[in-house]
C-alpha cells in the first residue's frame, strides 16, 4: 500500500476540526474556525466559505440523500444549509454542540451539546431534547438508521432508538479516564451484525455488536485517537491523532501502514465515498488529500495461484478446479511466493512457511511447516523446495527454512524479474533477468552465475520453454525475442508485447499478451491472435491463465489454429502433439483424415482411438497386418482408404494402376453400383462379366434392395422366395399379381399367397386364391379368423360339414363381444346345445344378480325353451329336460310379473294402473311356493299388495298384507310405512270391495274366489287352473279342454274347422283371425243366445271333489266349436298342444304365436307398438314364427 498526496491546502491559523463529503464526493465541507468551508476534492480549491455561525465550528455532515447538509458550533446553535450552500433552518442547545450526524434512512438529524442531544427532522416544527449525564463527544447512526449511538466523556457509549430512548449502555474498562473521542459503524452490507468501532483516549480501539457484546479483544494504540472513519465498503478503517499522522487499519483493527505525516495532531479524517481518497484535517490547519494505491501481492505456480486479500489474507486458488482455500494472517502481509507444495509468506516481522498435507494434486489444504522470526527487508521473493530466496535491488539472497543464509550473489545491474525453473530438491535452478540486459541462470547450490544472454535493453518478463533449449524475452520496448539457449541465435521476435508463458506441455508453443490481445505461436508458423485483457502469466496444456488488475482467470483456448498451421505443412506428429493439448472432435477427425491420406498410419491411429471411429481403426491394423506379411505397396494401401473415404473412382484408378482389378469390382459390386462396375469391366470380359452377374445375384438375395430382389428372383421363377420377400414387405399388389399368374396346380406358392394377403388384411385377395386353389376348409377358416360372418354363413349353407366350424367361432365371439342371446342362437344353430345352455345360465344369473328381472323372465323362457329342443333331440334326457322345462317357465313368468312390483317400490312412478299392480301382486302371492326364488322380495310384494289394496277399497286383504308384512324383515326404508299403514288400515271396514270379488269368479263353476288363494292360481271349488293375461294379469274368460283318447292334434284342429252351421245369426257377426302367425277371437257385435252347446255340458263336474276333474271333449264335442272360440298353444314335440275355449265371446283376445302368452287385443296391440316385439318373448312382430 502507498499514499500519493492529491493535493494540500493550509487553512490560516485556524484549527480543522471536522469534515464532510458530498455523497456523490464532488465537495467536501469543512468546520474550521468561525466558518463552514465549501473545497473542489479534484483539487482542494475553495468554491465558497459560509457565515452564520458566531463562534468555533466544531462540526458538520451531509445527509445521504445529498440536498442538505447541517453544522454545529460553540455558539450553540445548528444551521442547515441546502446543497446550494443557502441557510434554511437554525435552532439552539443551551450547550456548544459537539457533534452532529443525520440518520441514513429517514435524513432525521442528531444534533449532541455538552449536556442533551436534539432530534431534528424536516416535518417536524420542533426538536426533541434528551438530557445526558456527560459530555457527548461523537455520534452515528445505524446503517439501517434505526439506532443512535453516542460516546461520552464518563467512557460510556450510549445506543439509543429514533426517540432518543437508552437500549443499550456500553461502558469502558477506564470509566471517566477513556473518554470515548470517536465512533463508527462498519457500513458493510455483507455483515451479518451492526459493528461499533470505539476509540478513546485510553488509547484503545474496540469492536462491539449492537448488543453491546464485544468483538474480539482491545487493540492497543500508541496516540490518542481524535477521528475513526471507515472506507465505503467497510474493508478498511482510517484513524488519527496524537501522533500526527492518518493510519489505516484492517476492518478488525490490524494496523496496515501511515497514509500521512503531519507536524500538528490530525483532529479529523474521511474517506471519499466510494474511492481510495483520504482527506485529513490537522490542529494547524492543514488540509491534506491522499490517493491510496494498493499494489498486487500474489505468486503462481503452474495452476495454483496465491493472492492477497484485505491486506492481512492469503487466497489460494486452484485455476482447474476452481477451488479456493483462505490463510487468515492477521498481520499485513507483504510478499507471497508459491512453487510445487511450498507457500511462502512474507508478513512484517517474519516469514511463514507452508507445506500441503498431501501429494494429491487436487488437495488445498496448507498447514505450516516453519517459521522465519525475523524482520527482511525485499523487493521480490521467491521460495524453492528448502530455502527461500530474498531479493533486494541487485543483491540475491538464499535462505534455509532454519533462517541460516547458505548462499549470496550480488548482480552488476537491478533485478528485475526472477522465476524458479525447477530443478530437483536443494538444487532448482534461477531465471534472473537484470535492467542492463542480462539474463542468468543460477542454481542455488551454485556460487556461480551462468550468463545465457545479454541484450541490449532491459528485462521486464522471461520464461523458459519446457526442455530448457529456447528462452523468451520481453525488453522494456515491449518487444517478444525468442532465442534458441545452445546456438544463442534469434529464432524470431514480435512487437506489441508486455509478458510471455511458453507452453508447460509442448515445447514449440508459447503465448504472449499486449496491445489487448492474446498471441498463440506455434513454432516457425504466423501469430494466432485474439482479444483479452490483461497479461498472460502461464501457459499449461490448452489452458491460458491470465491476470486482470487483480483477478486471475483460466481461459481455455482451442489449438486449433496451429495445429492446422502443422497440418499445412504435413507436420502430423507437431499437429498431434498439439491436438494433445484441446481441440474439437472435428480437429482430431480432420488430423486423423490428414494423417491417413499422407500414410502417417501411427499418428492416424492415436487421432482416430481418440474420436473412438472403430471402423477406421480396423482398416489401419489391417494395414498394419499387412506391412508386416512385407506388403509395401503404398498406393494399394491408399485406394483401401480411398475406398473407406468414399472416394470411390479415385480408388478403382488406383486398384487398376496396382493391377488389383478384382477389388475394384468387388468395391463396386458390395457397394451395389452394378453401372459403375459395368464400365469399369467393360464389354470385353466375359468372364469379369460372369462375375459380375453372380455378384448381382447375390446382392438380389440381401434385403436392403427388397423389391429388385423380389423381382430379380421372379424373373429366375423362385416364387416362393420372391413371395416371402414381398409379403414380409407388405407390397399386396404384387402379390396380387403373382397369385393371379400362378398356375391353380402350384400350390405352395399360392397358400403363401393367401397366407400373407390375409396378414396384410387383404380379405377379398386371400378368398380368390383359396377359390382358386378350390380349398374351402381354408376358405371358410379365412372367413372366421377374418371375422366376415356372412360370407362364412354363405358358405355354410352350400357345405353343411362345414357347419360347426363356422358357427362355433362366431358364436365364441359373440360370447367374447357380449352379445351373449345372439352368442346363445348360435351355439344352437350349431348343435352344441350344452354351451347354449350354459350361456344362458350365466345370463339368467347375471340378470338375478343385476335386479334386471325383465331380462331374467326373458332368459328363463329362452332356457326352457332350450330345454325343450334338448329334449326333442335326446331321449335320454327327455324327462330331465321337460322338468327342467316346465320349472323355467314358472320361473320366467315369477321373474317377468316380479318386474313391475320392483319398479314400483324401486322407483318414483309407476306406468301401471292401481288394478294391474293389484292383480299382479296377487298373481305372483298365490304362485309363490315356500322357496322364493332368488331376487324376488316378498316384503316388496306384500307391501305393493297392501298399498294397492287399500286404494282400491280391498281393506281386508290390505290388512291381511300388513300383518304379513308384520312376520317378515322389512327394510329400514319401508319401516315406517309399514307401520303408519298397519295402525290406519284398522280404521277401514273389515271386507274387500264386491267388484273386486267379481273379479275372481271361475268361468267354469261360476264361483267367486278369494282374492289371494292359498291353493295357487286354481278355483277353490273345481280346481280348475285360471288363465291370466299377459298384461294385466286379470282373469281371462277361458276354460282348458282336452282331447279324449284316439283323437289326434291334427284331427282335433279338422274337426273344429269344420264348424257345423248353427241357427242364428252368430257367424254373421263372429270373425277369426288367423294369418298363421297370431290367434285372435274378435266379435262385430253383440252374441245372441243360441242353443245349448255340447262344451257346456263336459263342464260338469263333482261338487265338493277334492281333485281336479279336466274338461274332456270327444269328436261331436269338437265339431260343434267354432274355430272363432278356440285358442290352441301349438307346442312342440314331446309337449302336446294346449286348447282353450272362450266362453264370453264378446272378449277380444290375443295369444303370442312363440311364448303361447294370452292378451286382452287392445292390450297386446299397445304393447307391440310401444316395444315392436311381443313384450314376454320379445319375437319382433315382423319375424316368421
Amino acid at each position: 500500500m502507498r499514499a500519493v498526496l492529491a493535493w494540500k491546502e493550509t487553512i490560516s491559523d485556524q484549527c480543522v476540526y471536522d469534515l464532510a463529503f458530498k455523497p456523490d464526493g464532488s465537495q467536501l465541507i469543512i468546520a474550521a474556525g468561525l466558518r463552514v468551508l465549501v473545497h473542489d476534492t479534484a483539487d482542494g480549491t475553495l468554491i465558497q466559505p459560509l457565515k452564520g455561525h458566531k463562534d468555533i465550528v466544531y462540526c458538520v455532515a451531509y445527509a445521504k440523500d445529498g440536498k442538505r447538509f447541517a453544522s454545529g458550533s460553540a455558539d450553540k446553535s445548528i444551521i442547515i444549509w441546502t446543497s446550494k450552500l443557502e441557510g434554511i433552518l437554525k435552532y439552539t442547545h443551551n450547550d456548544s454542540i459537539q457533534c452532529i450526524a443525520y440518520n441514513p434512512v429517514t435524513h432525521q438529524l442528531a444534533s449532541c451539546s455538552s449536556g442533551d442531544f436534539g432530534l431534528w427532522s424536516p416535518e417536524q416544527k420542533s426538536v426533541n431534547k434528551h438530557k445526558v449525564s456527560s459530555k457527548i463527544t461523537c455520534c452515528g447512526w445505524t446503517n439501517d438508521g434505526q439506532y443512535l449511538a453516542l460516546g461520552m466523556m464518563n467512557g460510556v457509549v450510549s445506543i439509543r432508538n429514533k426517540n432518543g430512548e437508552e437500549k443499550v449502555k456500553i461502558e469502558r474498562p477506564g470509566g471517566s479516564l477513556s473518554p470515548v473521542w470517536s465512533i463508527a459503524w462498519n457500513p458493510s452490507k455483507d455483515e451479518h451484525n451492526d459493528i461499533l468501532a470505539v476509540a478513546d483516549w485510553n488509547q484503545k480501539l474496540s469492536f462491539y455488536q449492537l448488543s453491546g457484546k464485544q468483538i474480539g479483544k482491545d487493540r492497543t494504540l500508541t496516540y490518542d485517537p481524535c477521528c475513526v472513519s471507515y472506507f465505503s465498503k467497510g474493508e478498511y478503517i482510517v484513524m488519527g491523532g496524537s501522533d500526527r499522522q492518518a493510519s489505516l487499519y484492517t476492518k478488525d483493527g490490524v494496523r496496515l501502514g501511515t497514509i500521512g505525516e503531519q507536524n500538528a495532531w490530525v483532529w479529523t479524517c474521511r474517506v471519499k465515498p466510494d474511492s481510495n481518497f483520504v482527506v485529513l484535517g490537522c490542529q494547524d490547519g492543514t488540509l491534506a488529500c491522499y490517493q491510496l494505491i494498493f499494489s498486487t501481492v500474489h505468486g503462481l505456480y503452474k495452476d495454483r495461484y496465491a493472492y492477497r486479500d484485505s491486506m492481512t489474507d492469503v487466497i489460494v486458488q486452484h485455476l482447474i478446479t476452481e477451488q479456493k482455500v483462505r490463510i487468515k494472517c492477521r498481520e499485513l502481509v507483504k510478499k507471497i511466493a508459491i512453487y510445487r507444495n511450498r507457500l511462502a509468506i512474507q508478513l512484517p516481522e517474519k516469514i511463514l512457511i507452508y507445506e500441503l498435507y498431501s501429494d494429491d494434486s487436487a488437495d488445498m489444504h496448507y498447514c505450516v511447516k516453519e517459521k522465519l522470526c525475523k524482520k527482511f527487508e525485499c523487493n521480490l521473493l521467491v521460495v524453492c523446495s528448502r530455502h527461500i530466496i530474498l531479493c533486494q535491488e541487485k543483491r540475491l539472497q538464499c535462505m534455509s527454512f532454519s533462517s541460516v543464509r547458505e548462499k549470496e550473489w550480488v548482480m552488476e545491474s537491478l533485478i528485475r524479474y526472477i522465476k524458479v525453473i525447477g530443478g530437483s530438491p536443494g538444487r532448482e535452478g534461477l531465471l534472473v533477468g537484470l535492467k542492463n540486459g542480462a539474463i542468468l541462470k543460477i542454481f542455488i547450490d551454485n556460487q556461480f552465475p551462468i550468463m545465457l544472454l545479454k541484450l541490449c535493453t532491459s528485462v521486464r518478463c522471461l520464461d523458459m520453454s519446457a526442455s530448457r533449449n529456447k528462452l523468451a524475452v520481453v525488453d522494456e520496448h515491449s518487444t517478444l525475442q525468442v532465442y534458441d539457449i545452445t546456438s544463442k541465435e534469434l529464432l524470431f521476435q514480435e512487437p506489441n508485447a508486455n509478458s510471455v508463458a511458453w507452453n508447460t506441455q509442448c515445447e514449440e508453443m508459447l503465448c504472449f499478451s499486449g496491445n489487448g490481445y492474446l498471441n498463440i505461436k506455434a513454432g516457425n508458423f504466423p501469430v494466432h491472435q485474439q482479444k483479452m485483457q490483461g497479461f498472460v502469466v502461464g501457459y499449461n496444456g490448452s489452458k491460458i491463465f491470465c491476470l486482470h488488475v487483480y483477478y486471475m482467470s483460466a481461459v481455455e483456448v482451442p489449438q486449433s489454429a496451429p495445429m492446422y498451421q502443422y497440418l499445412e505443412k504435413k507436420m502430423f506428429k507437431e499437429a498431434y502433439q498439439i491436438a494433445c493439448l484441446g481441440v474439437t472432435d472435428s480437429d482430431w477427425r480432420d488430423l486423423a483424415t490428414e494423417a491417413l491420406e499422407g500414410l502417417d498410419f501411427d499418428t492416424a491411429k492415436k487421432a482416430f482411438i481418440r474420436i473412438r471411429d472403430l471402423r477406421y481403426l480396423e482398416l489401419i491394423n489391417s494395414i498394419e497386418d499387412r506391412k508386416k506379411r512385407g506388403e509395401s505397396n503404398n498406393e494399394l494401401f491408399l485406394a483401401d482408404v480411398c475406398a473407406y473415404q468414399g472416394k470411390f473412382h479415385e480408388a478403382a484408378k488406383l486398384y487398376k494402376r496396382t493391377g488389383h482389378e478384382p477389388r475394384a469390382l468387388s468395391m463396386y459390386t458390395d457397394l451395389r453400383m452394378f453401372e459403375y462396375a459395368k464400365d469399369f469391366v467393360g464389354t470385353t470380359d466375359p468372364k469379369s462379366s460372369r462375375i459380375l452377374m453372380t455378384k448381382q445375384a447375390d446382392w438380389a438375395k440381401s434385403t436392403k434392395e427388397p423389391r429388385a430382389a423380389a423381382e430379380m428372383y421372379l424373373s429366375a421363377g423362385e416364387h416362393l422366395k420372391a413371395i416371402d420377400i414381398i409379403g414380409e414387405h407388405g407390397w399386396a399388389d404384387m402379390l396380387i399379381d403373382i397369385a393371379r399368374r400362378l398356375d391353380k396346380a402350384e400350390r405352395e406358392p399360392l397358400e403363401k399367397c393367401a397366407l400373407y394377403l390375409t396378414r396384410l388384411k387383404h380379405h377379398g385377395f386371400a378368398s380368390e386364391t383359396y377359390s382358386k386353389m378350390g380349398d374351402l376348409q381354408a376358405l371358410v377358416q379365412l372367413h372366421v379368423d377374418t371375422q366376415h360372418w356372412e360370407e362364412a354363413f354363405s358358405l355354410a349353407e352350400k357345405h353343411p360339414q362345414f357347419k360347426n366350424d363356422v358357427f362355433v367361432p362366431y358364436a365364441r365371439w359373440l360370447a367374447e363381444n357380449d352379445r351373449f342371446e345372439e352368442a346363445q342362437k348360435a351355439f344352437h344353430r350349431a348343435g352344441q346345445q350344452q354351451e347354449a345352455v350354459k350361456v344362458l345360465e350365466q345370463l339368467t344369473h347375471n340378470a338375478v344378480v343385476e335386479n334386471r328381472f325383465n331380462d331374467a323372465g326373458y332368459y328363463y323362457w329362452m332356457l326352457s325353451m332350450q330345454c325343450l329342443d334338448i329334449a326333442r333331440e335326446s331321449e335320454d334326457q327327455m324327462e330331465e329336460m321337460l322338468m327342467k322345462f316346465q320349472r323355467f317357465q314358472h320361473l320366467a313368468e315369477l321373474y317377468h310379473v316380479y318386474r313391475s312390483i320392483q319398479r314400483y317400490t324401486d322407483e318414483p312412478f309407476s306406468s301401471h294402473m292401481p288394478e294391474t299392480l293389484f292383480n299382479i301382486c296377487r298373481f305372483l302371492l298365490n304362485n309363490l311356493t315356500k322357496d322364493v326364488p332368488p331376487g324376488i322380495s316378498k316384503v316388496n310384494t306384500l307391501y305393493a299388495l297392501a298399498k294397492q289394496s287399500r286404494k282400491l277399497g280391498a281393506y281386508k286383504l290390505a290388512r291381511y298384507s300388513y300383518e304379513k308384512l308384520q312376520e317378515l324383515h322389512v327394510p329400514s326404508c319401508f319401516q315406517e310405512a309399514v307401520e303408519l299403514g298397519s295402525l290406519t288400515i284398522r280404521t277401514k271396514p273389515f271386507h274387500d270391495s264386491e267388484d273386486l270379488m267379481e273379479g275372481m269368479m271361475c268361468y267354469r263353476c261360476s264361483t267367486n274366489n278369494p282374492l289371494l288363494n292359498h291353493q295357487g292360481s286354481v278355483c277353490i271349488n273345481c280346481r280348475q287352473p285360471f288363465i291370466y293375461s299377459a298384461s294385466s294379469y286379470e282373469v281371462l274368460p277361458l276354460v282348458q279342454f282336452y282331447l279324449e283318447g284316439g283323437i289326434s292334434d291334427e284331427e282335433a284342429v279338422a274337426l273344429i274347422d269344420l264348424e257345423v252351421p248353427r241357427t242364428g245369426q252368430r257367424d254373421a257377426r263372429w270373425h277369426d283371425v288367423d294369418d298363421g302367425e297370431l290367434q285372435a277371437l274378435r266379435t262385430d257385435g253383440v252374441l245372441q243366445e243360441t242353443e245349448d252347446d255340447p262344451f257346456t255340458a263336459k263342464m260338469s263336474f263333482e261338487q265338493g271333489g277334492s281333485t281336479f276333474v279336466p274338461v274332456q271333449v270327444s269328436r261331436s264335442a269338437l265339431r260343434s266349436m267354432s274355430r272363432r272360440d278356440v285358442l290352441i298353444k301349438r307346442w312342440p314335440r314331446p309337449l302336446k298342444w294346449e286348447y282353450f275355449r272362450s266362453l264370453l265371446p264378446d272378449v277380444s283376445l290375443t295369444m303370442c304365436p312363440t311364448c303361447f302368452k294370452m292378451f286382452h287385443s287392445e292390450d297386446y296391440e299397445l304393447l307391440v307398438l310401444q316395444h315392436n316385439c311381443c313384450p314376454y318373448c320379445r319375437r319382433p312382430i315382423d319375424e316368421q314364427n
